[in-house]
This record gives structure tokens, C-alpha cells and sequence, in this order.
């Protein structure tokens, strides 16, 4: 394992409340930028939020300071969702974000509350079907906010409409969607859920423009984060096949058969297991 996977690993080996989210989504980060020097953006998010608290009453509450962070990231600072580059990575790494002042939903939303856990908001993420928002609970109930548009609160008529546009009518076993309890999708995102999202978006856009090295990187991430998942042990091991590391890919792929020997594509991976043997074979 590299020193920084061991980094990484040893950050999230940790009860999830005590996973700093900032850093780990920076260290995603090192992978497209080596050397990336990760406290100066960590110092920059605390100097963004002593500059937010001189601009708030110390009797401001919860509310005041909502109205407070968004104006003071999206109007101030000049934050925007990027919707003309959506799938560019640059808008997956929070070192871009800061720099570039955009993002997408998730990167946008993890910079939203790690400013406003600081001057004392209790937000929370939530992985909400094809767009990452914001909750923060409140005396008289809870208020969704996304940062993707400038923290804009969402109505529970916005949030439907939403659902019903990357939700399928009849995915949800015979009720409707407008029957659906909308409290099911506002769940809270845990700090592993929402690296794990961030890292889908990254496998996403580097499996579609055919990075196979930026793909490994991005995978053995995620199987850090989640060493029992076997779709991604089966995606290493052909990124690691596509890169001609015959001994890495043949052992992944193993790995896979042995945890998934009735899978759907087993045939096809116990193919590319048998030609990679016997490829390694010839070496030694």
C-alpha cells in the first residue's frame, strides 16, 4: 500500500463521527495532484469561516446563520454549481472547488457544511437520488438546502419533483411516488457514504473517458473504504488488466471468483483468470 493509501486508511480507521471529511476528500485529492499540501487548504477553510463569524451577531441563530453562509459563500466569495462542465473531475477534488470557486453537488455541499459546522451549524449531508443535498434540523423540524444553487431551501413539492426525474414510476414496489414518505431519502449521509459517493462520481467520469490509470487510483480508494465490495475488486483487477499488470489483475480477479463464484459475468471473468495464469506462468 502506498503512504498515501496508509494516510487514508489510517484517517477513516476511526468511528465515522470522528472522520475528518475535509481532509479525507483532500487526500483523495493527492492522487491527480502529488504533493498536494492539504493543511493549507484546511487552514483556508478556517480562515473562511473567522471571516463568516466577524460578519455574524453573536446572538445569531440557526436561520440568521444559513442566510449568513450562503450569502457569504455564493455572493461574497462567488461559489457556483458548474453546470456547463458538470462531469469535468476537476469539480470531484475539494482543492479544485476552493481554488476554482465551483463545483459539483456533493463537492459544493461537503465545502457548505465543513464552513458551516464551524461557526456552529450542525448540517449533515444527505445522498439524495442524483443530487447531493444538505439538512439541518431545527426546533420546528428541518430545512434541506442545496449549495449546488446557492443553498437554495427545498420544499418537500421541490424534492418530489426531483425524485421523479431520475426515479423510475413503479421502482418503488407498487406505490407511486408522490406515496412515497419523503423522510426515506433526507436520511443523514454518514462521513464513509459520503466518500464513497464522491469516489463513485470519480470512477464515473474516469471509466467513461477511458483513464484506466486515474481509474486504479480511484479504486483502490474505494476498497480501502470498503474492502468487502466485490464490483470494485472486479474493476481493479480489469483496470490493473488494462494496464498490463498481469499479476495484479490475475490476483484480483481470483479474489473475485472466490467471493462471487455465481456471479453474472463469472464465465467471462474465469476466462480472462485462465489466460492471465497462463500468462504469468510464462514469465516465471
Amino acid at each position: 500500500m502506498s503512504p498515501q493509501l496508509e494516510r487514508f486508511a489510517a484517517l477513516i480507521d476511526r468511528a465515522d463521527i470522528r472522520i475528518d471529511l475535509a481532509r479525507a476528500c483532500l487526500q483523495i485529492a493527492e492522487d491527480a495532484y502529488p504533493g498536494l499540501d492539504v493543511d493549507r487548504y484546511l487552514a483556508e477553510l478556517e480562515r473562511m469561516a473567522i471571516r463568516l463569524r466577524e460578519q455574524l451577531s453573536q446572538t445569531a441563530g440557526a436561520e440568521e446563520k444559513v442566510v449568513g453562509l450562503n450569502r457569504f459563500l455564493f455572493e461574497d466569495l462567488g461559489y457556483a454549481g458548474n453546470a456547463d462542465a458538470y462531469y469535468d473531475p476537476r469539480n470531484s477534488y475539494l482543492n479544485e472547488v476552493m481554488d476554482r470557486r465551483t463545483g459539483i453537488p456533493i463537492t459544493l455541499s461537503v465545502l457548505y457544511m465543513e464552513v458551516g459546522r464551524r461557526i456552529g451549524l450542525p448540517l449533515q449531508g444527505v445522498s439524495f437520488p442524483g443530487h447531493f443535498l444538505v439538512r439541518l434540523k431545527l426546533r420546528g423540524g428541518m430545512i434541506v438546502l442545496d449549495p449546488f444553487a446557492g443553498g437554495a431551501p427545498l420544499a418537500e413539492d421541490a424534492l418530489r419533483e426531483r425524485l421523479r426525474s431520475v426515479v423510475p414510476e413503479g421502482a418503488a414496489g407498487g406505490l407511486s411516488l408522490a406515496e412515497l414518505p419523503i423522510a426515506q431519502f433526507l436520511e443523514p449521509a454518514s462521513n464513509r457514504q459520503t466518500l464513497a459517493r464522491l469516489l463513485r462520481n470519480l470512477k464515473n467520469i474516469y471509466r467513461e473517458a477511458d483513464q484506466p490509470a486515474r481509474l486504479l487510483d480511484v479504486l483502490n480508494r474505494m476498497l480501502v473504504l470498503a474492502p468487502e465490495a466485490n464490483a470494485d475488486l472486479r474493476d481493479r483487477g480489469l483496470a490493473y488488466e488494462r494496464l498490463e499488470c498481469h499479476r495484479a489483475a490475475l490476483q484480483d480477479l481470483s479474489d473475485y471468483l472466490q467471493r462471487e463464484p455465481m456471479a453474472a459475468d463469472a464465465a467471462v471473468i474465469r476466462a480472462k483468470v485462465v489466460d492471465l495464469g497462463a500468462f504469468c506462468a510464462r514469465l516465471n
